[in-house]
């Protein structure tokens, strides 16, 4: 049971996941589907088997570069050491020799005696033939009888130079040393690399005898085989830090020994080692010079197959399969867009006997009985929309029918109360400012006016409340440049500047302002009415703000704020419902209407022109 239910579990998840890829690929195009489908099916598991191959090339490539590296550092190490042998079995054998060792022990009275026991020494011993090309011989013997010259010198003569303080230093019995020597002057004796065999020579007097064999091997002859070797590699042999030896053209036999770097040492492919008699020297073998990009190059016609192969020929069926899937849909797809209002366009040509083809068939005969349907139902369509301009003329010519006993009623009120208040023949004035704005009720011939106009109009009917308030009343008018000539319905914003004056200006004693700001803000108009006067209390302010954002005709029958209600509702039906009113208030201190449109939603003075 418990199996059973696991297994439920599982294939309820699947069915989860597969539903929701569905619905993730009914959500994208049939050529992105078809390249995804290339992408994930075809191309990322050929990318990742040819990867593989080509990882294996690569290495391959490496693990023989390793391979020739290790040979390299095995072949170094076979024929310095093979060198230092021969040096050191020479040394050896020179080292036992009787002939020689009694010679520097012996006592000799005179110069002649001596250079007449040398001569023998020479001959019995046959150390002229012994030494033969190794290097340059000389034994050093702490006997104050040896003259120097040839192949024996007084120990006393070397005792300070830096090859035998080295020696001393190791305290071995035999020594192979890599040593710069800087003295100057003198035959044979300019600066430059030394490599030398040294032995103690106390054969018969052990560990007594301060005798030293000195064997200088031609150091430029051991550093020219490194570098004819021809090794793929550079190769540098170190003791310690010092540079020994170098296929690099590092220095010369005249220069002194340079010290390797540490990242050299990090960066080096192969590190081997080798024993000189109680020293160890390291042989660094660098990894070549050519890269994985080298190693693709060098392979590039594998490369170049592996992609045609398994790219390219799949490549070029998908896109064949995509053509001739995506180009018949398009065609289907322009044919749903491009069709009008009145009958929908028929397919000029069907290609293929597939789904697709027999797709664009069904379509064709679909629009053949679509037009037949539309063609049917067109003239009362047509008998619909002229209702509903009707109508919409009729409420509009409601409410135009509204505003002009409206205003006319406030204009001809501020004049008697000027009269009796003030008894003075002023009225010359008011009366042209009344003409003005009965001249607006009277030529209704368009109902959109430019926001410049309109301001001339809040003017004009501010003057004419100035004579009713007198001094209590001031306004200030402002109207940005750049949005004069956009197109508002005529007296919209007279309207909010009216109900400053009566509902806010009326029942407040003391002086009060109106200000009229039209401004272009971000991507929108906006419209400011801002009074000083009574204000509203905060439950009045949500009822009037819902009303304006609600404007209706059925709202216009009530009693109330018909003229505010009315220019909202002209505003809504002008920007197509895309206006928005804003309105703050705060007891004795006075209101501000704010109206908001796009200027998406607006036309132009100029646009207008053009279109007449």
């Amino acid at each position: 049971m418990r199996e059973a239910g696991i297994r439920g579990a599982g294939r309820r998840l699947a069915s989860a996941w597969a539903d929701r890829l569905e619905a993730w690929l009914n959500n994208i195009g049939l050529k992105k589907k078809l390249a995804l489908l290339y992408i994930v099916c075809v191309l990322l598991p050929l990318v990742l088997t040819d990867s593989i191959i080509l990882g294996v090339i690569v290495s391959a490539d490496r693990k023989a570069d390793r391979k020739e590296m290790q040979n390299a550092a095995e072949a170094i190490r076979y024929s310095l050491k093979n060198t230092l042998d021969s040096a050191a079995d020479l040394a050896t054998n020179i080292y036992s020799n009787r002939y020689i060792n009694e010679f520097i022990g012996g006592s000799y009275e005179t110069p002649l005696e001596y250079y007449n026991a040398y001569l023998a020494v020479m001959e019995d011993s046959l150390l002229e033939t012994v030494i033969g090309q190794n290097g340059r011989l000389v034994i050093y013997a702490d006997n104050p009888d040896i003259v120097n010259g040839g192949y024996f010198a007084r120990l006393e003569s070397v005792t300070d130079s830096d090859w035998y303080q080295s020696f001393l230093g190791r305290g071995q019995e035999i020594a192979a040393l890599a040593w710069y020597d800087a003295r100057s002057g003198g035959a044979g004796n300019t600066r430059q690399k030394r490599l030398s065999i040294v032995r103690r020579m106390d054969y018969y007097e052990k560990g007594r005898s301060s005798d030293v064999l000195f064997l200088d091997l031609d150091y430029g002859a051991v550093s020219r085989s490194l570098t004819n070797a021809g090794y793929s590699s550079t190769v540098y042999v170190c003791e310690n830090d010092r540079i020994l030896f170098s296929n690099d053209g590092r220095g010369g036999v005249s220069t002194a020994f340079e010290s390797i770097a540490a990242q050299t040492k990090e960066a080096a492919g192969v590190h081997g080692r080798m024993t000189v008699y109680g020293d160890t020297w390291d042989i660094y073998v660098m990894k070549p010079s050519a890269g994985t990009a080298e190693v693709l190059a060098r392979n590039l016609p594998l490369i170049a197959f592996l992609v045609l192969v398994n790219v390219g020929l799949p490549f070029l069926l998908m896109v064949g399969i995509n053509r001739s899937f995506t180009r018949r849909l398009q065609l289907l797809d322009e044919a749903f867009e491009k069709q009008a209002d009145d009958s929908l366009p028929f397919l000029p040509q069907t290609e293929g006997r597939d789904e697709i083809g027999r797709l664009m068939h069904s379509y064709n005969a679909m629009a053949d009985r679509m037009n037949g349907l539309i063609r049917t139902v067109y003239k009362e369509r047509l008998k619909e929309q002229e209702m509903d301009i009707a109508r919409q003329k009729a409420e509009l010519l409601a409410l135009h029918s509204q505003i002009n006993p409206h205003f006319l009623f406030n204009a001809l009120e501020s004049i008697r109360m000027h009269s009796v208040l003030k008894k003075e023949y002023e009225t010359a004035d008011m009366v042209e400012k009344l003409a003005l704005m009965q001249r607006q009720n009277a030529e209704w011939s368009r109902d959109m006016v430019r926001v410049e106009e309109e301001a001339g109009f809040v003017e004009a009917y501010l003057e004419l409340q100035r004579y009713r308030f007198g001094d209590r009343l001031s306004y200030r008018i402002e109207t940005d440049r750049e949005c004069r000539d956009y197109l508002i319905p005529r007296l919209t914003l007279v309207t909010f500047a009216e109900n400053a004056c009566v509902h806010g200006m009326e029942n407040k004693a003391s002086r009060g302002w109106v200000f009229v700001q039209s401004r272009i803000r971000g991507k929108s108009l906006e419209l400011e009415v801002e009074d000083t006067g009574s204000g509203m209390s905060a439950a009045q302010v949500y009822e009037l703000q819902d009303k304006m954002n609600r404007a209706g005709i059925g709202q216009l029958r009530e009693k109330g704020r018909v003229g505010i209600l009315n220019a909202c509702l002209r505003l809504r039906m002008a920007t197509k419902d895309r206006v928005s009113f804003s309105l703050e208030s705060e007891e004795g201190a006075g209101t501000i209407v704010t109206v908001r449109i796009p200027l998406g939603a607006l036309e132009k003075e100029r646009t207008v022109q053009e279109g007449r």
